[in-house]
């Protein structure tokens, strides 16, 4: 199951969309966590989910760790399948939650009363793949797997040696 979650290819494609991703989501994961670049840090965040939005607050919990935490996943490919779907949920429910009523376009000029859905349907473009497919190249997601696919071989190449040296010990007793 481990080796599954983990398991990639060395797609230079998907390490792209992983690192741009991670590198775009990061600055909203500082916002609700931190609260750098104009956030409400995690109080904050919490409080104005909970209490404005009445999102649960397991769910608004996990946003906040999904933007922050996930965000650092998907930057070093570790965890790239759930980080990945941590962001496309948090992108499906802001859209359902906020976005979709004010229509498809972001608010270049200021016209509109909020964010249109442009930027979250970007976003699951990016995500879906990633939790299909995992990271690609360069991710860390990669060098954990090769080791316990390394590790399981030689499990059984030992398990394998220790038999039939168990069946040469039977054949020559006498």
């Amino acid at each position: 199951m481990l080796e599954r979650f983990l398991k990639t290819d060395t797609s230079e494609t998907l390490y792209v969309q992983r690192a741009l991703l991670g590198a775009v989501m990061l600055p909203h994961g500082a916002q609700k966590l931190l609260g750098w670049f104009g956030g409400y840090g995690f109080s904050g965040t919490m409080n104005y989910f909970t209490g404005t939005m009445h999102i649960p607050s397991v769910l608004a919990f996990l946003v906040i760790v999904s933007e922050s935490v996930g965000s650092l996943g998907l930057l070093f490919g570790l965890g790239t399948r759930l980080a990945a779907f941590g962001a496309a949920a948090t992108m499906v429910g802001a859209v359902l939650t906020t976005h979709l009523k004010v229509g498809f376009f972001m608010n270049w000029f200021g016209n509109q009363p909020g964010e249109g859905l442009e930027y979250h349907l970007l976003a699951l473009a990016l995500a879906l793949p990633l939790v299909a497919r995992g990271g690609g190249a360069f991710s860390l997601d990669r060098r954990l797997f090769d080791a316990l696919v390394r590790r399981r071989v030689l499990s059984r190449e030992q398990a394998l040696r220790t038999r039939l040296a168990a069946h040469d010990l039977a054949d020559h007793t006498y």
